[in-house]
């Protein structure tokens, strides 16, 4: 069966609520060609789900079916084996698998997983469960050799995670007894013991000021683009995730969101990661872009406390942003501004324009409050870090910059 293309198991978590065998039949054909247990396993990760969704953030939702989706193709397709009679072993095995899955397993691009055809929802052929991640300065490269597909350490451990949290409901549930993941995750070669220097993924001074400049250029040229202004400098000066400004089932921004305190100090409220709240300090330097986009929005100076408007609304329709959409905004100042970086500059400075994320924009905003010598502790409260050490860890690179700086004093004779 391993030959076999894997199908996707599981939608979004609303349709999931909602699921019907009758409305997926690729779903329904494979389950009805395997054995028995395997709806049975199909039905466990289903509440899992459920569970997941109902009681952690969509990100959580979505990370947690990703892995447990490719857990069962795995075990359906390949393993062939229940997992209540995994052992060690067995994880291990599966963790060969990821760390070299089968080329017909691999994707190259993000794909929806279901399309609606004809009222129901087909599995899209294009989606996979694996990918492999083309570099953005390399998009022009026509062939993609799938072979040489390799999760980071990051990836490894979000598979193990996830699958042994889903041992341990199924554990708490009485279905399963016993975690092997636990166990096996000590023994997994695939680990490596990480004591490279982090490179934070940020733009420099100099490229920061290319994005701010063009932006700015763009949104004086064309009022539409008053709304990238925006969000390239919220995401920069507040140290916000995507996420963050994006609209959400269960979150919508709104201008009312920010606020003022009796001290006259502007906040902005903020649901963050783990479903946590948190007011960020909005810099005085920021409230004339946030002052420029309401103009253009054709709102009041400030906002009031009681506003409802949409933080970032769409120019076509209603409603907030999503995510993916606000990264298509950001994308296209960031492409414009490398080309003129590279016209002015070079193709060497201006490379990691083209390299760029939406999240460096908050890894840049935070490092340079760092250097500039602000508070540690104010920072990761702005930032949403649970511990300061995280901050600590991320960020401060004092110490290696003053390694490299004696390192360069070493002499060949």
């Amino acid at each position: 069966m391993s030959k076999i293309n894997p199908v996707p198991l599981f939608a979004s978590y609303n349709e999931l609520c909602e699921f019907h065998f009758d409305d997926y039949p690729e779903i329904s054909a494979l389950l009805n060609d395997l054995p028995g247990w395997c709806l049975e396993h199909f039905n466990w990760a289903k509440s899992f789900l459920e569970y997941t969704g109902r009681n952690k953030s969509i990100h959580t939702y979505d990370r947690f079916r990703n892995e447990i989706e490719r857990f069962l193709l795995w075990t359906f397709l390949i393993k062939q084996k229940p997992i209540v009679q995994f052992r060690k072993a067995d994880i291990l095995e599966y963790a060969d698998f990821c760390w070299q899955p089968s080329v017909n397993w691999i994707g190259t691009s993000n794909q929806e997983r279901f399309k609606v055809i004809n009222g129901y929802s087909s599995a899209n052929e294009s989606w996979f469960p694996y990918k492999i991640q083309i570099p953005k300065a390399q998009k022009s490269v026509s062939t993609i050799d799938k072979k040489k597909y390799r999760p980071s350490q990051q990836t490894l451990k979000a598979m193990f995670t996830a699958v042994s949290v889903f041992y341990d409901y199924l554990t708490y549930e009485e279905l399963c007894y016993g975690n092997p993941v636990k166990m096996a995750r000590r023994d997994c070669r695939y680990f490596v013991t990480d004591a490279q220097v982090k490179e934070i993924k940020r733009l420099t001074s100099s490229q920061w000021q290319y994005v701010l400049d063009t932006a700015v250029d763009m949104a004086n040229e064309d009022a539409n683009f008053e709304r990238n202004l925006f969000i390239i400098a919220a995401l920069k000066t507040l140290f916000l995730r995507i996420s963050e400004l994006s609209e959400r089932p269960d979150w919508s921004p709104i201008m009312g969101h920010f606020w003022q305190d009796e001290d006259e100090n502007w906040w902005l409220k903020v649901y963050g990661k783990g479903r946590k709240l948190r007011d960020i300090t909005v810099p005085t330097d920021f409230l004339p872009f946030l002052q420029r986009y309401r103009t253009y929005r054709e709102l009041p100076n400030m906002p009031l406390s009681n506003e409802n408007n949409i933080l970032v609304e769409k120019i076509r329709g209603q409603g907030g942003m999503t995510s993916r959409q606000l990264r298509r905004l950001v994308q296209g100042v960031f492409d414009k501004a490398h080309e003129k970086m590279k016209a002015h500059e070079g193709s060497n400075k201006a490379l990691k324009l083209k390299e760029a994320s939406t999240h460096w924009l908050r890894h840049t905003g935070a490092s340079m409050e760092i250097e500039r010598g602000r508070p540690l502790k104010d920072v990761s409260e702005d930032l949403g870090h649970a511990s300061m050490a995280t901050t600590d860890t991320v960020y401060v690179q004092s110490e290696n910059k003053q390694r490299a700086a004696s390192g360069k004093k070493r002499k060949v004779n």
